[in-house]
């Protein structure tokens, strides 16, 4: 039974596949993702309280997952948002703190 859509990255899609430990997504996404579910979680919040009104759960998911380092990647992971310049730095800058 399906209980919420929320978007999640792939991070912290393992803490519910840690609920079943039958799965094998937890070991399959840990080869995948670049933070532990804290800082992902923390990334998150910080992206959300920005209030950005392009950039919704989807597109926070792709930027934890991918950790873009400059405007031109995180161009990529957000296409059709149209963020301004200074929204760009304000997300590139909380991405810099957790590498």
């Amino acid at each position: 039974m399906i209980k919420n859509q929320k978007p999640l990255s792939l991070v912290e899609a393992t803490e519910y596949a840690e609920l079943n430990e039958k799965t094998n997504l937890k070991s399959f996404t840990k080869k995948f993702t670049k933070l532990d579910l804290k800082d992902a979680k923390e990334i998150r919040e910080r992206l959300e309280k920005l209030g950005l009104v392009n950039l919704d759960g989807g597109i926070i998911s792709k930027i934890i997952d991918t950790l873009p380092e400059n405007n031109g990647d995180l161009a990529k992971v957000s296409t059709g948002t149209n963020l301004s310049e200074e929204e760009i730095k304000n997300i590139i800058n909380i991405i810099k703190e957790f590498k």
